[in-house]
């Protein structure tokens, strides 16, 4: 598509009427930092992206939330875990509300997600750690935060979240045809997206799932085997030959056969690392490589169309094999999103960003297609500055 024709097309979608700033952040299941990024929207339609801003998680904060993974709310690792997620955000959110005093007026939104430790919604349900009302006390500006609570005691999964935003960058992209976007952080998730029809909550506009496990595995790995953070661009991977039968065993496990909408949490297959443990570290790392991009494929199965193509957000797309194998195993065309003029480092950021618009204007945040609720639901809780 020309430039000239994208812009035509995006500047159609758009609208000034009703937009607000929202500044959204996120803190994913790969335990690396907190994105934040700035949206204006009317919480249909994005109407620019703005500023952006990451914050690291040091070694300490990260072994400390690292030791509550897997706990609910009472757990004894818990306190000390809020306590470096609410500290984390309030210095970036407050260092970009600082920065930018043109947005971060006092009508602005925060969307905060918090950082989640726990996801089994057919049981215990989702823990986010982190208090938006605390955030909303030391920045003096409105949070909109625990957006998945209402979505899982209404019986939905809680997960994934971005689908509606999703929808609202293939259509601020201009995009004609239906696509995926595949989100490649702990635990990977995709959406299928018709951007023809007119809005998400809309029957066959969106179909969304989490499609297996993806850096987390591969993270775990390097870390315990070699004191690295990530295989840096795939490159130990490239190195190694995948075990197959790993692979087909791997496949077999009874979540893939589940119709969608379904949700991970990050620790489901940890046992992965147990099934590569007599793997030198290159074949090791190439074989939970190579499960991931066997996930996904087996994932679009379940597409209700053919997609012209797959546009990969998340930390994921920094890594070249797994890019190359998503495109093998898929046989699709694979490309990051930063070919629609995406940002794919702090999408999920500005999802939450749209997300707290719509929360604050009433609008749905997931349904029945997306978490397998049993009707549309607005999720969220909304926390003012007392006075």
């Amino acid at each position: 598509m020309h430039t000239e024709d994208l812009a035509r097309r995006r500047r159609a979608h758009a609208t000034a009427n009703g937009a607000i700033w929202a500044l959204g952040t996120m803190s994913g299941t790969s335990l690396d930092g907190v994105d934040a990024a700035f949206l204006k929207s009317d919480g249909i339609t994005i109407e620019t992206f703005g500023p952006h801003s990451y914050r690291r998680y040091t070694d300490v904060e990260r072994d400390t939330i690292r030791a509550a993974l897997g706990q609910w709310q009472e757990g004894p690792n818990v306190a000390a875990a809020s306590e470096v997620v609410e500290a984390a955000h309030a210095e970036i959110l407050g260092a970009m509300i600082k920065a930018h005093r043109e947005l971060a007026g006092d009508d602005v939104l925060i969307g905060f997600h918090g950082q989640t430790l726990a996801h089994a919604p057919r049981t215990h349900g989702t823990h986010q750690s982190g208090d938006g009302r605390v955030l909303a006390e030391y920045l003096q500006r409105t949070v909109v935060w625990d957006f998945r609570t209402a979505d899982v005691r209404l019986g939905g999964q809680g997960a994934p979240l971005a689908p509606y935003f999703h929808f609202a960058c293939a259509r601020w992209a201009g995009l004609a045809a239906p696509v995926a976007f595949l989100n490649l952080g702990g635990v990977g998730n995709v959406t299928w997206v018709d951007p023809r029809l007119p809005k998400p909550e809309a029957a066959g506009a969106v179909l969304a799932f989490d499609t297996g496990p993806a850096n987390a595995p591969i993270n775990d790995l390097m870390r315990a085997r070699l004191g690295k953070d990530v295989d840096a661009g795939g490159a130990l991977a490239a190195h190694g030959s995948v075990e197959e039968p790993i692979v087909d065993r791997f496949l077999d496990q009874s979540y893939f056969m589940k119709i969608p909408p379904k949700s991970l949490d990050r620790n489901d297959f940890n046992d992965l690392l147990v099934d590569v443990a007599s793997l030198s570290d290159a074949d090791a790392c190439a074989t939970l490589t190579a499960c991931v991009a066997a996930s996904v494929a087996r994932g679009m199965e379940h597409f209700p169309d053919p997609v012209s193509a797959l546009y990969v957000t998340g930390g994921g797309r920094h890594n070249a094999t797994l890019m190359t194998m998503l495109a093998a195993r898929t046989g699709c065309t694979v490309l990051p999103v930063e070919e629609l003029g995406l940002n794919g480092d702090m999408l999920e950021a500005q999802a939450f960003a749209y997300l707290a618009i719509r929360v604050a204007r009433g609008l749905p945040t997931s349904g029945p297609l997306t978490t397998g609720v049993a009707a549309t639901v607005g999720g969220g809780q909304i926390s003012r500055p007392q006075g």
